[in-house]
């Protein structure tokens, strides 16, 4: 069976949600993403989190994915488009930031005496998730480590650990939409 062919049937058993096939493609494609990733990069925890949110679309696109059509293409079309999306978001959170700093109506203790408030708010948020799923984004977000650390210390499939982290982050993002400045702007820096 060659690679493409098995891609075509592991791409339509993950169509009808199997975790296994999913398993068999992260298994496959991870660490050619990951190194793709690093080359833009420069950072490995990027890189893993890259990784990470490619495999969560997959998940979360599986039963519009064409079986016919290269997966790899599919996957690195993601990346790309993600990583545009990183430098974007990192470039307007910056120009926000200096634009804040430059301003005089603005009083810098937001920017620096609101710390412990706002971790503190962001650990509250991260409290009502349930126990399984914050500890999972705990060691992943807050402790740095990638989700086949994660997968391996908690005995489950590296994808469980993507689907989770990707539960958590819609909290986090669904809570912060009522939320304040700060936190927003924490969120954006630190967690995503």
């Amino acid at each position: 069976m060659t690679e493409t062919s098995n891609d075509i049937n592991l791409v339509e058993l993950l169509q009808k949600g199997n975790v296994a096939a999913f398993d068999s493609l992260f298994e496959v494609y991870s660490s050619k993403l990951y190194s793709f990733a690093l080359k833009y990069f420069r950072n490995e925890t990027d890189a893993e989190e890259l990784v990470q949110e490619v495999f969560v679309k997959v998940w979360e696109n599986r039963r519009s994915l064409k079986s016919e059509l290269s997966f790899k293409s599919y996957l690195f079309t993601i990346a790309l488009n993600q990583i545009r999306k990183h430098f974007n978001k990192k470039a307007t959170s910056l120009r926000y930031l200096e634009s804040l700093q430059n301003d005089p109506e603005y009083p810098d203790q937001i920017l620096t005496d609101d710390y412990e408030t706002t971790l503190r708010q962001i650990y509250q948020i991260i409290d009502q998730m349930p126990e399984r799923r914050r500890e999972i984004f705990t060691r992943s977000k807050l402790g740095g480590k990638s989700a086949k650390e994660v997968a391996l210390e908690l005995n489950i499939s590296p994808g469980t650990v993507d689907n989770q982290i990707s539960e958590a982050l819609r909290f986090i993002r669904s809570q912060l939409k009522t939320g304040n400045l700060c936190l927003l702007l924490f969120a954006v820096l630190f967690l995503y």
